[in-house]
């Protein structure tokens, strides 16, 4: 880069930050007016408000006025919270104002325009010209597509074609350019080898300086209902997924909220992990949850339902179990789309037998019995869907426990209880009764004088019985008090046996078929069927049955969908069923969706294909809607650890590596587990001799990680974390975790605790390994006290380095 060039593009660095700074003096006073002004509204709101309602007149003039004066206090938190934006996207820009510059011309015009590209807008004085274009906005995609040359973008107004003439990046810190260069690559690649350089990080950033051209095709993709994205590991997923959340934010700002995105996320902790990215960005942040937390919510304290890490312990560490391969055939069978069919199915035999039913029970007695609810249900005409037949079942409840109600006023244990009633209840009748006698007499003075006035004869009808009135009151309050509890149970539809309903599924083979319409079964199904009854007698669900039955209970009760959320994203997509994506279809059926994963990681059974032509996920909303995009490109490890890790995968082959260098991963063989402590600390402390703050040392199960832990403590490692499933932050240092929570997350170093045989020796076993490797960016180093895996056995040996002791 020539000296004029530099001299000229840090002058021009120099006057935007000028007129930022300039801005920012003229705003912070308004916004400061504005929140005083509205905090002064609210405090004196009714003083300047005459509240009169004496005449119809007065009540309208009182109504205007409170709707004048919140207009006003609306507009002025209008003003000021659009400043307040304002002067926050000025601040985010001051340090590095942009960190692209293209220039193009469009055909048809003799000059072209130089477009430099931040992380928002900012407007000249004239509020015409440009100084930084949002990367959002149609022409920033000129950046990311293109290299110099004949290139194209796409307005609301159509396709706008032209040259590029220019394309330069910038490094930007604290007003100074640290870096400039000309690139004939989408994003250069000297930019991203400074990036990817860096150390981890407790919290993931935004990448818009660096997103690539396949991301950015992510990122804009508006008019796919499912967007599926395949993407090795390392090859930015998760952070293009997050600035297509802050596209859509933009491109939609008039239309669509942050609060109508949802985020499935893998776990709380990496939850935590990206929580920072879109407030980078200037955006609030989308609604994040769990596929778990989603099924703890619906299904209540009735059932503790299994989650899917308790689940994946199981497969991993019960090997030999009684039961176990019944276990396993059942987490395949009920996670699949056949599984589905069969309940749907089922459904339509519900509608004609088997519904069960709660008695509703009163003081050891029943009061309405299941048989008459049956009987009562399939009265209803068979046409009906399920759900309405149980609302009018609903209704004739209600009315039955009204009925029954009133006769139980003069059973015996009313008159009981009338002997210990305090006397608090009884003043708060009596007082009642003083406002209904009040009633009494002014009704009875009036038709006196009206009988006085029809000169006729009144028979006389009696004075106000007090006495046999206040008793009424009160066993009618007592009555109502102790069937409150059945109204409840009736409201909430506690009276449909759900558990009975599931678990009658699980008889036997023949009525299994016989409620299913033949449906093909698992061959271990009598022990599966046994384990499935023995957990629901405990109030429990296995994880793969979670999701079924909160689709039986819905047949019955009712879909619960949400309608107000428009996009539904979900990482690490490829540990859903397509049982669960069925599910999330139905319960959000106005949004779009997109679904990111690597099908090399799926270390869960319940694992979904994402890039099959006959995936589940093309066919939840047609190959016409759907679109599918590759990532093959890895950026987040080593060209050595990227090498080595997709030797591992059958077709790793196309996994492409970025062009960082680095050391080889380091394989140790030691004699004992004590001996491979001290060398893993060894480690540790070396690796954080060289400036490397995120260090995981990585175990198979969380079991093996609360023994490695105490361990390693032992042997002297104090500053350690032990992550759990309950971890719910994520922060810098080292951490002892297993594998299945690191999923998503990077590490500086990492280092696999034990990578023998007996530890990843089943075919199954591969993608853990495989994923716990490609967590690390800059150094991988394997332990073993014994065999080497034979997943590591059949790489060849120059991908690696060996180390004996």
């Amino acid at each position: 880069m020539e000296t004029k060039d530099w001299q000229q593009e840090q002058e021009r660095l120099e006057r935007v930050r000028n007129k930022l700074q300039a801005r920012i003096a003229e705003l912070e006073p308004e916004v400061a007016g504005l929140r005083d002004q509205a905090a002064d509204i609210r405090k004196r709101f009714w003083e300047d408000v005459t509240i009169n309602t004496s005449t119809h007149e007065d009540f309208e003039e009182t109504f205007y006025t409170i709707n004048q004066q919140s207009a006003v206090l609306a507009e002025r938190e209008r003003g000021h919270k659009l400043l307040t934006q304002q002067l926050k996207s000025m601040n985010r820009l001051l340090p590095s104002p942009y960190f692209g510059r293209i220039d193009f011309q469009e055909d048809g015009l003799d000059l072209s325009e130089q477009i430099y590209i931040g992380v928002s807008s900012f407007v000249d004085e004239d509020g015409l010209s440009f100084l930084i274009y949002d990367w959002r906005t149609p022409i920033a995609s000129l950046y990311y597509d293109y290299s110099p040359g004949r290139a194209s973008y796409v307005t609301p107004g159509g396709r706008i074609e032209g040259t590029m003439e220019l394309k330069r990046q910038f490094q930007i810190q604290n007003g100074q350019i640290r870096n400039m260069f000309d690139a004939s690559e989408t994003i250069g690649d000297e930019l991203l080898q400074q990036v990817l350089g860096k150390g981890a990080d407790s919290q993931m950033k935004s990448i818009v300086a660096t997103i690539q051209k396949e991301q950015n095709a992510i990122i804009r993709n508006d008019k796919s209902r499912m967007l599926i994205v395949q993407g090795a590991a390392g090859s930015g997923k998760t952070s293009a997924a997050l600035q297509r959340v802050a596209y859509l934010l933009y491109k939609h700002r008039q239309t669509i909220r942050a609060d109508q995105i949802v985020l499935f996320s893998p776990n709380p902790m990496f939850a935590s992990y990206i929580s920072t990215v879109l407030p980078e960005l200037g955006e609030e942040n989308m609604q994040q949850t769990t596929f778990q937390e989603y099924l703890d919510y619906w299904l209540g304290s009735s059932l503790r339902p299994e989650d899917p890490f308790d689940q994946i312990e199981y497969v991993l560490t019960a090997q030999g179990a009684p039961g176990y391969e019944a276990r396993l055939q059942g987490i395949e069978y009920k996670a699949s789309e056949a599984f589905l069919q069969a309940l749907q199915n089922y459904g339509m035999w519900l509608g004609r037998e088997g519904m069960q039913f709660n008695d509703i029970r009163f003081r050891d007695r029943g009061l309405i019995t299941a048989e008459q609810m049956r009987a009562k249900f399939y009265s209803y005409d068979r046409s009906l869907p399920l759900y309405n037949r149980v609302v009018l079942l609903q209704e004739w409840l209600l009315n039955e426990l009204a009925s029954l109600e009133r006769m139980e006023r003069d059973a015996l244990w009313v008159e009981e209880e009338l002997n210990y009633l305090d006397t608090e209840q009884y003043a708060e009748v009596f007082g009642m009764l003083h406002k209904e006698k009040e009633v009494f007499d002014v009704a009875e003075q009036y038709a006196v004088v009206r009988e006085k006035m029809n000169n006729k004869r009144r028979e006389d009808e009696g004075d106000f019985d007090f006495a046999r009135r206040e008793e009424d009151l009160l066993r009618r309050r007592i009555v109502k008090e102790s069937f409150k509890p059945l109204r409840k149970i009736v409201k909430k539809l506690l009276f449909v046996d759900i558990k009975g309903i599931y678990g009658q599924l699980f008889v036997d083979e023949a009525a299994y078929r016989e409620k299913t319409n033949g449906a093909v079964i698992p061959l271990l199904w009598p022990e599966i069927c046994r384990q499935t009854k023995e957990a629901l007698l405990r109030n429990e669900l296995f994880y793969e049955d979670a999701t079924p039955y909160l689709y039986v209970k819905e047949l019955i009760e009712g879909v619960r969908t949400n309608t107000e959320i428009r996009y539904v994203f979900v990482d690490e997509g490829q540990d859903y069923s397509p049982f669960q994506y069925e599910y999330l279809k139905k319960l959000f059926p106005r949004a779009r969706m997109t679904v990111l994963g690597d099908f090399g990681q799926a270390i869960f059974m319940q694992a979904t294909s994402l890039d099959a032509s006959d995936s589940p996920l093309v066919r939840l909303f047609g190959e016409d809607e759907t679109s599918l995009v590759r990532l093959v490109r890895s950026y987040r490890s080593t060209r050595e650890i990227v090498e080595f890790t997709k030797s591992m995968l059958p077709g790793g082959e196309e996994i492409v590596p970025f062009e960082r260098g680095g050391p080889k991963p380091l394989l140790t063989r030691l004699d004992g587990g004590e001996k491979r402590d001290a060398q893993i600390l060894a480690d540790i402390a070396a690796l954080r001799a060289e400036g490397f703050d995120s260090i995981a040392v990585i175990t198979k199960t969380a079991a093996e990680s609360r023994e490695a832990y105490e361990s390693l403590r032992t042997h002297g490692g104090e500053a350690l974390q032990l992550i759990t499933k309950e971890t719910s932050g994520f922060e810098k240092g080292v951490m002892v975790i297993p594998v299945y929570l690191a999923k998503g997350v990077e590490f500086d170093a990492v280092l696999v605790y034990d990578a023998s045989s007996e530890s990843y020796g089943r075919d199954n076993e591969r993608k853990l390994l495989y994923t716990a490797c490609t967590r690390a960016m800059h150094r991988l180093h394997l332990y073993t006290t014994g065999d080497w895996s034979s997943f590591v056995q059949a790489l060849p040996a120059n991908l690696y380095e060996k180390a004996s002791y």
